[in-house]
C-alpha cells in the first residue's frame, strides 16, 4: 500500500527521483557537492527570468521561518522600520520576528479573509515616513488567500520604499518576475511548489540591498550577507549543510524543468485546485474565500455544520483512505485545509474528496 498523499501546503508527496536522491552521502566540502550547490544557486535564480541576473541567491540552512528571519534581520536595519501586511499566520509570525529582533513594526491587519489593499499601503506610507520597508507574504497559507503582490509594489515603489516578499508556498508556481515587480527580496523554501524536501530555504536579493546590508545582522547563522560573501570566495556554505537536502533539490528542479518550469506546474496546481473546488461542492463543502482571492497552493473549506463532525476524526479517516489533510489555521471560522501542490493530479484530487464524502458517510456526518 502507497504511502498517504500529502495535501498539505509543504512539506509535499514528492517524486521517487527526488527521494531516491538522499540514498547517497556526499562531503560538505567536497568539490561534486561544491557543484550541485552551484547548479541550484544558478538554476533558482534562472526561475526569475532574465531580470534575475542583479540579484544573488544565497542559500541558508533551517524551515523557511529561517530564511525569512534571515531576510528581515540583514536587509531590515536596527534603525529601520517596516510595515508588515499581516493576513495570516504567517505575517503574524514576521511581525512577531521583527519585535524579537529590536525591530518594532507597523501592522497592516486585514484578518482572515481579505487582502491589504494598495490604498491601505499607499496611505500608511504617506502617514509614515519613517517605514524603510514593506513585507508582504505572496500566498498566506492560513486561508490560502493570494495578496496583490504586483499591485502593492507599484505603491511601495512610488514611495521610494523597499519591499521584501515572504513566496514561502508560491515561488516555482507562481510568476514573481522582478523585472515587472519590484522588490528587493524574495525568500523560499525546498519542500513547497520545488517539490523537494525539508531543510533548506533560499533569498533571491538584489546585490545593492544584500551589499548595503552588511553588518546589520542581528545574528551569526542568520546573517545573509555573510553566507553570501562566504558562498562567492569559497563555494561552500558557512557551517555544515543539508547535504541530502540539497541535492534532492537538485533532483527535484530536474523534474521541475521537465515539467515546463513556472509554466507547467503553475498550471498543474491551478488544476489541481478547479477539480478540488468543483468535486468538493459536489459533496455540498463550500470554500472559504472568495474565487479572486484563492490561490492554487491551499484552498480553506469551512466544516461541515453537523454536530457529528469532528475534524480529528475526519482527518484519521480520510488518511485511512490514502490522504493527509491539513488542518484550519484561522480565529473566526471552522475550518480545514486541502493543498494542492506536490506530486498530485486532479485525478487525486477527485480521490481525495471521495474519501471525504466516504468518511464523512463513515461518521454519519450529513453533507447538504
Amino acid at each position: 500500500m502507497r504511502d498517504p498523499l500529502l495535501l498539505t501546503p509543504g512539506p509535499a508527496t514528492t517524486d521517487i527521483a527526488v527521494k531516491a536522491a538522499m540514498l547517497r552521502d556526499w562531503g560538505s566540502w567536497d568539490d561534486d557537492f561544491r557543484a550541485v550547490t552551484a547548479d541550484i544557486r544558478r538554476r533558482l535564480l534562472a526561475i526569475l527570468g532574465p531580470a534575475g541576473r542583479d540579484f544573488a541567491c544565497v542559500p541558508m540552512q533551517g524551515s523557511g521561518s529561517f530564511v525569512v528571519e534571515a531576510m528581515l534581520g540583514t536587509l531590515v536595519p536596527a534603525d529601520g522600520k517596516a510595515l508588515v501586511l499581516m493576513n495570516g499566520a504567517y505575517g503574524q509570525r514576521i511581525a512577531r520576528t521583527l519585535r524579537v529582533m529590536g525591530r518594532a513594526p507597523v501592522v497592516l491587519d486585514t484578518g482572515d479573509y481579505l487582502p491589504p489593499t494598495p490604498e491601505q499601503v499607499d496611505a500608511l506610507l504617506h502617514e509614515d515616513a519613517a517605514i524603510t520597508h514593506v513585507v508582504v507574504v505572496h500566498c498566506e497559507t492560513s486561508s490560502g488567500i493570494l495578496n496583490p503582490v504586483e499591485a502593492i509594489a507599484e505603491v511601495v515603489a512610488r514611495h521610494g520604499r523597499r519591499l521584501l516578499v515572504d513566496a514561502m508556498s508560491s515561488f516555482g508556481a507562481l510568476d514573481l518576475d522582478p523585472g515587472r515587480i519590484r522588490y528587493d527580496a524574495v525568500v523560499a523554501s525546498a519542500n513547497k511548489c520545488l517539490e523537494g524536501v525539508p531543510g533548506f530555504g533560499w533569498a533571491l536579493v538584489r546585490r545593492d540591498a544584500l551589499e548595503q546590508g552588511a553588518g546589520n545582522a542581528h545574528s551569526l547563522s542568520l546573517d545573509l550577507f555573510d553566507q553570501w560573501r562566504h558562498m562567492e570566495a569559497t563555494g561552500q556554505w558557512r557551517f555544515t549543510p543539508p547535504t541530502h537536502v540539497v541535492v534532492a533539490l537538485a533532483a527535484a528542479l530536474d523534474a521541475y524543468e521537465a515539467e515546463g518550469g513556472l509554466t507547467g506546474r503553475g498550471a498543474r496546481y491551478e488544476a489541481n485546485r478547479a477539480a478540488l473546488v468543483e468535486a468538493m461542492a459536489a459533496i455540498g463543502i463550500r470554500p472559504f474565500l472568495e474565487a479572486d482571492v484563492m490561490s492554487p497552493i491551499i484552498v480553506t473549506f469551512r466544516c461541515p455544520k453537523d454536530p457529528a463532525f469532528d475534524f480529528p476524526t475526519f482527518y484519521q479517516a480520510v488518511k485511512r483512505r490514502g490522504f493527509m489533510l491539513y488542518p484550519g489555521k484561522l480565529t473566526e471560522a471552522e475550518t480545514f485545509r486541502v493543498g494542492c501542490i506536490g506530486q498530485v493530479t486532479p485525478a487525486d484530487m477527485r480521490a481525495a474528496v471521495a474519501a471525504m464524502a466516504d468518511a464523512c458517510a463513515e461518521m454519519g456526518v450529513h453533507l447538504p
